[in-house]
């Protein structure tokens, strides 16, 4: 298969809580393919409820795909549109017996209408989404893209298209030359003062002037930081964490909260973490689960995390569990309008619609069977 992303006890955990997130939460622009085909309130005592609560809602829709299809790669863009591409039926490569069916929702996964795929046969198919793009790869037959909801595609060749690359973000890495570019609407153009960051592998930004470029060398973190768009920079020594990292990633909420997620070597450890106040600020958990799959911001100071135990969540220096119908498989992230997606290793997709802890999960299943 493709691969690529309540209740009243939950708002008692709120102030306890700080957060950040493991791997980029904005998606980075995708290489040449790869993959295989296919304001917070008082401070009240907090009890940890039992993970693995029900759904609140279950959509599921029959659509026109026969069952000898795997299931669908599902990609929302936000509450309420996505995308699904069903491309696989089992061992067999793909082929004019399996061209590939897409689908797309704009009611949430409520209903889903069929679109016309550009190139259904191909060795390899991919399907990528951010807000207001979808792009689609068929191998070796090059990318198509809309930008109208997929009533219309461009073809290209050679891409990333810079539709998708614009997508991702105003301040991203130059992979070519490991600067820190700004999407200027036609292309990243290299920013006048770059960071002196050793090991520079990751830069973010919000919606406002903070922009962080962070790095390691030999497991020690370093970051730099502005305040001015990238204009210029302030070095903002990292303390040194409790054991060795691997890859570091910057992360900038929405209203300008920063963080650095140290990843382990084996990336399933608990990782490291700092956040930005006066200079960056490590983050204690007491109590957190030895190996996650995934962690991830979540406003108002929350980091919530996916590990053997389910979902729980990071603040005040410990660990604590939330009732979340989140299995330790689920991968979490967070779309541009606040709406978390959890994504089982099964292709399964739970939506959780609200702020901070406060979610309701529905869960989104298009039925060939």
């Amino acid at each position: 298969m493709i691969g690529r992303r309540s209740g009243r006890t939950v708002v008692l955990l709120l102030p306890l809580l700080v957060g950040c997130s493991i791997g980029d939460v904005r998606r980075q622009p995708p290489p040449a393919p790869s993959r295989p085909a296919a304001t917070a309130p008082s401070r009240p005592a907090a009890t940890a409820p039992s993970p693995q609560a029900a759904v609140a809602e279950v959509r599921r829709v029959r659509v026109a795909v026969p069952q000898r299809y795997d299931p669908p790669y599902i990609e929302f863009v936000d509450a309420e549109h996505g995308y699904a591409l069903f491309a696989n039926c089992g061992e067999p490569p793909p082929g004019p017996d399996c061209p590939a069916l897409l689908f797309a929702t704009g009611d949430g996964g409520r209903s889903w209408r069929a679109l016309r795929h550009p190139h259904p046969v191909a060795e390899n198919h991919q399907l990528y989404a951010a807000p207001g793009v979808l792009t689609l790869w068929s191998e070796p037959h090059g990318w198509w893209t809309s930008t109208d909801g997929g009533a219309s595609l461009v073809h290209s060749r050679i891409g990333p298209p810079p539709q998708w690359v614009g997508a991702q973000g105003r301040f991203q890495l130059i992979e070519a030359s490991g600067q820190v570019g700004e999407w200027d609407g036609r292309r990243l153009r290299p920013l006048a003062a770059q960071p002196h960051v050793p090991g520079l592998n990751t830069v973010d930004a919000g919606d406002g002037l903070l922009v962080v470029a962070a790095g390691t060398t030999d497991g020690k973190p370093h970051a730099a930081v502005s305040f001015d768009r990238g204009r210029s920079w302030q070095q903002t020594p990292v303390p040194a964490p409790d054991g060795h990292v691997g890859v570091l990633r910057a992360v900038v909420e929405r209203d300008g909260t920063a963080w650095l997620v140290g990843e382990r070597p084996d990336r399933r450890s608990f990782p490291a973490l700092w956040r930005l106040r006066r200079g960056w600020d490590p983050i204690r958990a007491d109590g957190h689960p030895p190996q996650i799959q995934s962690v991830a911001p979540i406003g108002g100071g929350l980091l919530a995390v996916t590990g053997s135990g389910g979902a729980g969540a990071v603040g005040d220096g410990r660990y604590t569990e939330l009732p979340w119908p989140v299995g330790p498989d689920h991968s979490l992230s967070v779309l541009t309008d606040g709406t978390m997606v959890a994504a089982g290793g099964d292709g399964e997709i739970l939506l959780g619609i609200g702020w901070v802890a406060e979610r309701r999960w529905a869960k989104i299943i298009l039925d060939n069977s």
